[in-house]
């Protein structure tokens, strides 16, 4: 996972000291866990996009959930909403884009919402503590190739011999087989390396990871660069691509 975009570095060092933890920022957590917990039924290629056309108010609670437990970047429903998705169930590329621009919106509404209450409920700030202003970033979520492939390969780094780099560019988050290595088999360090080489990538980190390999991880990231390490693991179950449940681990 890498974060990137113009003096980036010295943005994200800036608002983390903003964020009042002494330089440390709070993510929001599993985005489709919680909108099942809501009652929506992700058995879909879609995954959680199917909520941006089903239920864009579940996607927006979810946000709003993830802001008043403290969260200070909330990314976009949009981790499986993908052009080419969009196009196998029908859409036009234009109502893909749509789509995509949908989930940015939701979010920002629900920021909106959030920052509404922090100024009207004074009052339960002052008796209860739950709103309190602060930075809070919106970030857009993008899959890898195995999310599109809607066939749990994102977690497993293999894409068949048929998938060539050029078509793997545009689909770059990675997830982790073990304490040193990313699902593709390259080194943690030598892709953190590449990305601290890399001025625009503000951020390196780790997504859909069993949380049993974050400590190691994170002791590799930060050998090979001092820009901020973002941590996103997975509960602690395994992805069952058959039934696209997450499951106990045996």
């Amino acid at each position: 996972m890498v974060v990137g975009g113009k003096e980036t570095t010295s943005f994200m060092s800036g608002f983390l000291e903003k964020c009042g933890g002494g330089g440390y920022g709070v993510l929001d957590g599993g985005f489709a866990t919680e909108l099942e917990r809501h009652g929506a039924d992700l058995n879909d290629p879609l995954w959680s996009a199917k909520c941006l056309l089903t239920s864009p108010h579940l996607v927006r609670r979810v946000h709003l959930d993830y802001l008043d437990a403290g969260a200070n970047i909330i990314t976009t429903a949009s981790y499986q909403a993908t052009i080419q998705g969009f196009e196998a169930k029908g859409f036009s590329r234009e109502e893909g884009e749509d789509l995509l621009r949908k989930s940015v919106k939701l979010a920002r509404e629900a920021r909106d919402i959030y920052n509404d209450r922090c100024t009207k409920d004074s009052s339960d700030f002052i008796t209860h503590g739950r709103y309190w202003k602060r930075p809070i970033l919106i970030a857009a979520s993008v899959g890898s190739y195995g999310a599109y492939l809607a066939d749990g390969s994102e977690y497993r780094g293999d894409y068949g011999d048929a998938v060539t780099v050029e078509t793997l560019k545009e689909f770059h988050r990675k997830s982790c087989r073990d304490e040193s290595n990313v699902a593709s088999g390259d080194s943690i360090s030598e892709c953190a390396s590449i990305a601290d080489s890399c001025k625009k990538v503000v951020a390196v980190g780790v997504n859909c990871t069993a949380p049993r390999f974050i400590q190691g991880l994170i002791s590799s990231i930060t050998k090979v660069t001092s820009k901020p390490v973002l941590v996103y693991p997975n509960s602690g179950e395994t992805y069952d691509a058959e039934s696209k449940q997450w499951v106990v681990s045996s």
